[in-house]
């Protein structure tokens, strides 16, 4: 059996107008295979899904079955190579992973996928938790995804850098002294900053996406307004991060560029917002930075101002698949709780099947390079209460378009807070309107 991985480069994000482009009905019919018949199955990923041993079990059950798997290394790059293919009518895999954040844009264009209640997923509908099944339902009633994670947070630290700057640095300690709002975060941030001359986080952006989520309405309200220019909760936490970033606790790092992975090894910072796929993130950063467990990375059972959550994926079956039952069954297996245990246990990413995540409650597992953190079960915890954001078709934009150039520029200096503010408003107006 093979096995390729072929990467793709994203194009040009696709604007609204490019959607509208997008042709219904244009995919062309073809019949099935049989079941014996030898078929290729195309899978698009992006980040860290841990699939890499699925894939291989899958070939193993099915042998007719040969799996070809593309993987791009960030969700924005994957958004901007689905959205570009969805507007030319072809390209797209058998089976496509659509990111949270991202979703209310491909709402917008459910039609280009296939309704999954015609192979079954409405039998599974009580694997999920709740929001997550209603989170890829449209607004016809048609289900479009397959529930991967979900994304419940704790705080990724490092132990020796806590203990270097005099504050508590085992797990629980850390817990305690976390244990608070974003005052309290940035109030011990700035204690290390003082106490070190080191950065607390590794930069704004993602401390920035990680309060706006952990709000009950982020950049639209819940019935799909955009809630930016006059949201004053959001302007508090924006001058809250300000503060802390004027005060050195940012490491200005680059969005998903930490010198090779060096930043994780080196002291650069001591901090790092996790939600559980992320975890896969800083290990795979710290190892290629050429560290491993002895760095000292740990894992709190704790988030500034309680349960939030960032991420999670579905997968997708598109209407241009002439594989679709075949694509369907595939994506239905690598979603099933046994299979997202496996998937956990890979890359960190928490199960969103209320059996997978029982399970992992029930049996925590020590995570060696995590200080041999009970990684599985924190997040189970952190998991109660979590209730996704809406996110409207332009959230993954004004995050990063919109906020990332402005946080980027308060990292580095060149702007203060209220500068930021002013040019993300501004580039809100341009980019969205």
């Amino acid at each position: 059996m093979r096995l390729s991985r072929r990467t793709t480069a994203g194009a040009a994000v696709a604007g609204a107008a490019a959607f509208a482009l997008v042709a219904s009905g244009c995919a062309t019919e073809a019949s099935e295979p049989s079941a014996d018949e030898p078929i290729e199955l195309t899978i698009t990923t992006f980040g860290t899904f841990g699939y890499e041993d699925l894939y291989e079990e899958y070939m193993d059950l099915n042998p007719n079955v040969t799996i070809v798997a593309n993987n791009i290394d960030t969700g924005g790059n994957a958004r901007t190579d689905t959205f570009t293919k969805l507007a030319a009518g072809s390209g797209l895999s058998d089976i496509v992973a659509l990111e949270e954040g991202w979703l209310g844009s491909i709402m917008e264009v459910s039609g280009e996928f296939v309704d999954l209640r015609d192979y079954g997923i409405e039998d599974r509908a009580g694997d999920w938790v709740d929001w997550k099944y209603q989170q890829a339902t449209d607004p016809d009633g048609r289900v479009i995804g397959y529930g991967t994670d979900i994304g419940p947070e704790g705080i990724c630290f490092n132990g020796p850098l806590f203990e270097a700057a005099g504050l508590p640095s085992d797990r629980e300690g850390v817990a305690e002294l976390l244990d608070g709002g974003w005052d309290t975060f940035f109030e011990v941030g700035q204690q290390y900053v003082d106490a070190t001359g080191k950065a607390w986080y590794d930069h704004s952006g993602f401390v920035w996406n990680a309060m706006v989520n952990q709000l009950p309405e982020g950049y639209y309200t819940s019935d799909g307004e955009l809630n930016v220019d006059g949201n004053a909760e959001l302007k508090a936490r924006f001058d809250q991060l300000a503060a802390a970033t004027e005060g050195g606790q940012s490491a200005a790092q680059g969005a998903w560029d930490w010198n090779g992975g060096q930043s994780f090894v080196d002291g650069t910072f001591a901090t790092f917002v996790c939600p559980g796929w992320m975890l896969g993130v800083v290990q795979g950063n710290t190892e290629a930075g050429g560290g491993d467990a002895s760095t000292g990375w740990d894992f709190a059972d704790v988030f500034p101002g309680g349960a939030a959550n960032w991420g999670g994926a579905f997968l997708a079956v598109p209407e241009t698949s002439d594989k679709k039952e075949a694509a369907a069954a595939l994506a239905s297996w690598l979603t099933e709780p046994e299979q997202q245990i496996t998937q956990f246990e890979a890359a960190g990413t928490f199960p969103s099947t209320l059996e997978a995540q029982a399970e992992l409650a029930a049996n925590p597992t020590p995570n060696a390079f995590f200080n041999d953190a009970p990684v599985g079960s924190i997040l189970a915890g952190r998991a109660e209460g979590v209730v996704a954001q809406f996110k409207g078709p332009d959230d993954s934009l004004i995050q990063e378009n919109v906020f990332g150039p402005p946080l980027q520029a308060l990292d580095r200096g060149e702007l203060d807070g209220e500068g930021a503010w002013a040019e993300a408003l501004a580039l809100l107006d341009e980019l969205v309107g």
